[in-house]
């Protein structure tokens, strides 16, 4: 018998039995009654019918672990946790994203809590002639040759979070600060819904394998409905998504706790279970299928600029597509490549901690893998992964991305708390939810404020630095600008350990390191899998053998 087992039986006997003895007028005689009583009742239930083992051990006060446990993010977060140690934002992000979105003060005082000489430690050199960034270079134009609708986006947009997974208010008051703020916002694979169309801001329509928006009864693609919509004047732009990098190789997922009978019809599902989109998008089955996707939907759209999103897996397989695309002359507009770092709503753990290549990693890849067949100057790339600051901007950018996404920092401008309960419907902010109740605590006029405070103050950081680096131009950043503290406590710089690859390298049979040449033999225009035969190890011991 347990200790707590037995303080039940003395309460249960000597307890109600005292508490009856002295049972009076007084009320704290009566209260006395109660708790016995109620302690009693409840602790006959733990110990008789509970299916917990904690339960029947420790009768009643077991409830005390569970509800401990409940507020465990919390008690983590604002009690024990420093701050620079949580994840995935810790607290210094958090705060830097909650102080621009409310345009106060911004600084930290008395040095840096960062270990400097830490491995791996990404910093940047400046220069002793600072220069400042014209409004000129400050936006980026897409639209590849057979685009005749380009579109000009900011460096930083809002990335892909769907009406379903965000609640009806957060995408509304997401949409308006796009509109303050001059940037663009990603519909997500839940469909344009009325809260994204609502306020004007401009839009990038993302089609996911569950074509949601754009499928008939059977689920099958609608092209009247797809052009009905894609040639509305909001809509700027067309995504693709092939896989995202909260999980890669699964289909989104939306709780059945948060189908609403609206969601249900926008999106064209049952509401009685989860929705799941299939793993793989049934127009892009082949990369020669999705090139042809690709135009079919420019040309239904009107000749807006029309690309993918994917997170890159095995790197074969990304050239796959790059040979589709010169086999078929066709040529996406952008491709947004997501971080496998990424992730704002619910996925398998297995899936989110262990697949797919991180975001500086992939961009570079993409970025050499475009110049070595000769497209990059007619392909965009958007980097989609953690961006909390104008450094983690920088960064990507200077790895070889065109423009920047960010989800959860959007979020965090909204009132995110990072409970992380997503994939709940319980979001304590009313971000992440469909129960009305807790989304109408989002002012849709007040929150878009934050989201433009937090797109402005962030962009303005971000050319700052730039121009400390000498630059005048953002497009002038390269990957050996970004210094990575070594193992052996030195600075080299990003890329150096990987040789980039020349222009037409892979077409022309140039200079190529033996992983490049590997990948693009065992690449097909045909299919996407490519068998991952090549042995990956540290390109410094490959250049010394």
């Amino acid at each position: 018998m347990t200790i707590m087992q037995l303080i039940y039986w003395l309460i249960a006997s000597v307890g109600n039995l005292l508490a009856l003895f002295f049972l009076s007028t007084s009320p704290l005689s009566v209260l006395l009654l109660v708790f016995t009583a109620c302690y009693t009742v409840i602790g006959f239930y733990d110990l008789k019918f509970s299916s917990h083992n904690l339960n029947r051990l420790y009768p009643v006060v077991a409830y005390l672990r569970y509800f401990l446990e409940s507020y465990r993010v919390e008690i983590q977060q604002y009690f024990i946790a420093n701050d620079t140690e949580e994840r995935p934002f810790n607290r210094e992000q958090r705060s830097l994203v909650y102080q621009r979105a409310k345009n106060i003060r911004d600084t930290i005082a008395f040095g840096t809590q960062r270990d400097l000489l830490e491995e791996n430690y990404l910093s940047l050199w400046h220069s002793l002639s600072p220069k400042k960034i014209s409004d000129e270079v400050k936006r980026i134009k897409f639209g590849g040759p057979d685009c005749t609708q380009p579109y000009e986006a900011s460096y930083l947009n809002i990335s892909a979070m769907s009406f379903g997974s965000l609640s009806a208010n957060a995408i509304e008051a997401l949409n308006l600060g796009a509109k303050q703020a001059g940037c663009f916002h990603n519909t997500g694979e839940g469909g344009a819904s009325p809260y994204h169309l609502k306020h004007g801001g401009d839009i990038v329509w993302q089609i996911g394998s569950g074509l949601f928006g754009c499928r008939d009864d059977e689920g099958n693609f609608d092209p009247d409905s797809f052009e009905t919509m894609a040639k509305r004047p909001q809509i700027k732009m067309i995504e693709i998504k092939l896989s995202q990098g909260a999980k890669p190789g699964h289909g989104g997922v939306l709780p059945k706790a948060k189908i609403t009978r609206e969601i249900a019809e926008i999106r064209h599902i049952p509401m009685d279970r989860d929705c799941v989109s299939p793993a793989v998008n049934p127009e892009c089955t082949t990369p020669i299928d999705l090139l042809n996707f690709v135009a079919r939907l420019r040309e239904l759209s009107g000749g807006k600029p029309v690309g993918f999103k994917l997170c890159i897996g095995n790197p074969a397989e990304f050239l796959g597509i790059c040979k589709a695309m010169l086999k078929t002359g066709i040529t996406p507009d952008f491709i947004t490549v997501d971080g496998a770092e990424g992730g704002t709503g619910a996925a398998p753990v297995e899936f989110t901690n262990r697949l797919g290549m991180v975001c500086l990693e992939a961009v570079y890849f993409v970025h050499n893998a475009l110049i070595g067949v000769g497209l990059r100057d007619k392909i965009r790339i958007i980097a989609s992964g953690k961006t909390a600051s104008s450094f983690d901007l920088l960064t990507k950018i200077a790895l070889g991305a065109d423009t920047v996404n960010a989800a959860r920092t959007m979020m965090l401008a909204l009132g995110c708390i990072q409970s992380r309960h997503c994939n709940t419907n319980l979001c304590p902010t009313g971000v992440a939810t469909q129960d009305p109740a807790r989304a109408k605590a989002i002012n849709v006029q007040e929150k878009s404020l934050r989201i433009k405070n937090f797109h402005h103050n962030t962009l303005k950081s971000f050319y700052e630095l730039v121009g400390s680096m000498g630059l005048d131009d953002p497009a002038k950043l390269l990957p050996q600008m970004i210094k990575r503290r070594s193992p052996y406590g030195l600075l080299m710089s990003m890329g150096s350990l990987i040789k980039p690859v020349a222009p037409n390298a892979l077409i022309e049979n140039g200079e190529l390191d033996d992983a490049w040449q590997i990948w693009w033999k065992t690449s097909r225009a045909e299919q996407f899998y490519a068998e991952d035969v090549f042995f990956l190890q540290p390109p410094e011991f490959r250049h010394q053998a």
